[in-house]
Order: C-alpha cells, then structure tokens, then sequence
C-alpha cells in the first residue's frame, strides 16, 4: 500500500497496524468480505486459485514468526492473583470470579464459550471423593457442562466438560446472588450494580480478563482471554495430568497444537536447556 494512503487511512482511524498485518489477520478478514460478498448475491475472487496461490507464498516468504493469540499463559498463580482482585462483596467481583474460574476449570473454554454459556447447559452432577484413590474421603460438588456447537464440535455432539469444588462453589455464589435461575450465566453489570437481561460479547470476557490482570499489577497488553486456554493446558502438563486426559476437558481437536504447550513446559524443566547455569 502506498505510504501517501497509508497515512490517510491511519489519521482517519481506520488503519491501525504500521507494518504489514499477519497472515491470519489478511485470511480472517478475506473471509469476511467473502462472506459479505455471498450475502449480497455477488460473486468475488475469493475462492480463486490466483489469489490462494497468492496467500500461500506471502506466507512462506514472510520472516515474521507465528505468536501465540496470548503472549503469556494465565497459569494457576496468575489466575490465584487476579482471584484475589474479586475479594470485595460487589456483584461484579462475584461474577468476575465465577467467569475465571469457570473458563479455567472447565478446560480453558474460548471467550464466545464463555460469554454463551446458559444455565440449560449446567447439569448437576454426584458429589465425587476429593482423594480419587480414597473413594471414603469428603466429597467435593460437581457440575458437567454441556458445550453444544464449538470450535471443535457440532451442535449434535454430546461434549461435555466437568467442574469440581472451588468452581461449583463460586459459580453457585454467582447465580444465587444475581438470582439467575435460566438463559446467560455471565451478564453485564452497569455501573449502578444493575444485571442486564443479555449476556456478555466475547469481547467483554477479554476486557474483563485484562482489567482483572491490570488490578492484579500485570501487564495486560501480555495477557489476553486466550491466555485461560494456553494456561490450563501448561498447568495440566506442569502437574503430569496426561496429554489424552487434559484434551478430554480442553477438547482440543488438534494433537500437535495440544501437545506443544506440554513440550515447552518439559523443555523448561528439562537437563537440556540447563548446562551452563
């Protein structure tokens, strides 16, 4: 793009990147003016080989690296700490410990799971023994959620995930104390305390996350709503819970993509990286 244009677009709010944008951006963005173009009845150069082809080889001949969708991963002591910014008896803090620690607990569940889930999904379930090994130790409260339609999985599918102890309890607090009985589990909260009828966008569970991680004293340009996701699976594999085992709550459908979060948590307590220390 000429910089003369660039420029143009950048003082009219509407270009915000300085340099060129990534590859997942330039697709995403491609696919919705394709669908745009599909709506309206007409025909676009979306699905030409000249164009895929086209993509294809910026990809390859681009030096900027993939990153993660969250710099850092929100681990148990990330999240312990911004637990600790919801102490207070408000509405908001009740419903912002419930939400972080549901997404957590729950596999890491993507934002627009989040910010979809209903109160149909939750189903409660037998209270099951807080030592596995010890089927007579005290039991802990369980909840299953069913996910529905995913990323991953179709409207048909009967996934399901799992809550156990602390979060059944907090999300339990949250629905009494909002008197929700039916339709979104997380609202927004207006300024007054008041409970709106309609639940969160996705783009509300990130800024909740990141106003969570500025109380907290992070910096919240290195966190994002992803970071749940990529913070259960490390602490998963932190804790030796098996691959197969945190892919059942996180359904992750891609091995590979699951695995690597497992692979730098051994790579960092490893021998390997640590001959010179």
């Amino acid at each position: 793009m000429p910089e003369t244009i660039a420029a143009v677009l950048r003082a009219e709010g509407l270009l915000r990147a300085d340099g060129p944008h990534a590859p997942a951006t330039v697709r995403r963005r491609l696919s919705s003016w394709a669908t745009l173009h599909h709506w309206k009845g007409v025909a676009g150069p979306f699905r030409s080989p000249a164009l895929r082809s086209a993509i294809r080889l910026a990809v390859r001949a681009t030096a900027r690296p993939r990153t993660r969708k969250s710099e850092k991963a929100v681990t148990a002591d990330v999240l312990e700490r911004l637990l600790a910014t919801c102490a207070s008896d408000r509405l908001a803090d009740a419903r912002d410990a419930a939400l972080l620690l549901v997404a957590f607990a729950s596999g890491g569940r993507r934002r627009s799971e989040v910010a979809g889930l209903r109160v149909e999904q939750l189903i409660v379930e037998a209270p099951v023994p807080s030592d596995p090994a010890d089927p007579k130790s005290s039991t802990l409260p369980c909840l299953s959620i069913r996910l529905g339609r995913t990323k991953t999985t179709g409207a048909d599918a009967d996934a399901r995930v799992f809550l156990v102890g602390r979060p059944v309890a907090v999300l339990r607090e949250w629905l009494s104390r909002a008197d929700i009985v039916k339709g979104p589990v997380f609202r927004a909260i207006d300024q007054w305390g008041g409970l709106d009828d309609m639940a969160l966008t996705p783009q509300s569970v990130n800024a909740i996350l990141k106003r969570r991680i500025a109380l907290a004293g992070l910096d919240p340009k290195a966190f994002s709503a992803h970071g749940l996701r990529a913070g259960y699976l490390t602490e998963a594999a932190q804790r030796g819970v098996s691959l197969p085992e945190a892919m059942q709550q996180s359904q992750h459908r891609s091995v590979q993509q699951a695995a690597s979060y497992y692979n730098e948590a051994e790579r960092r307590q490893g021998r390997a990286a640590r001959l010179i220390v």
